[in-house]
């Protein structure tokens, strides 16, 4: 089921990642869902090139947060699919 929350009533997204994705143009839970987890995380590296991004607080949130789980239930394999999909 979509739903529209606001970034912060998502799992795993608090005020500071919310903040990077409206920087980054994404400011709903649709938002995010149409760009998908390694697109958002692309898009906010590409603003911010020098910042070392963690992927467990960025690339897994957002995987988290459209799957309503915590970034840390997310299956290893899946992990390592994102983390290839960002190129790490």
């Amino acid at each position: 089921m979509v739903t529209n929350r606001k970034l912060t009533d998502l799992k795993n997204i608090g005020t500071k990642i919310a903040g990077h994705l409206k920087k980054a143009g994404i400011f709903s839970e649709e938002e995010l869902r149409f760009h998908g987890p390694v697109e958002a995380h692309k898009m906010i590296k590409n603003m911010h090139p020098k910042m070392c991004l963690p992927v467990c607080y960025y690339l897994y949130s957002f995987e988290g947060a459209l799957n309503d789980k915590h970034w840390n239930e997310i299956g290893d394999e899946q992990k390592l699919k994102l983390k290839k999909a960002i190129g790490k």
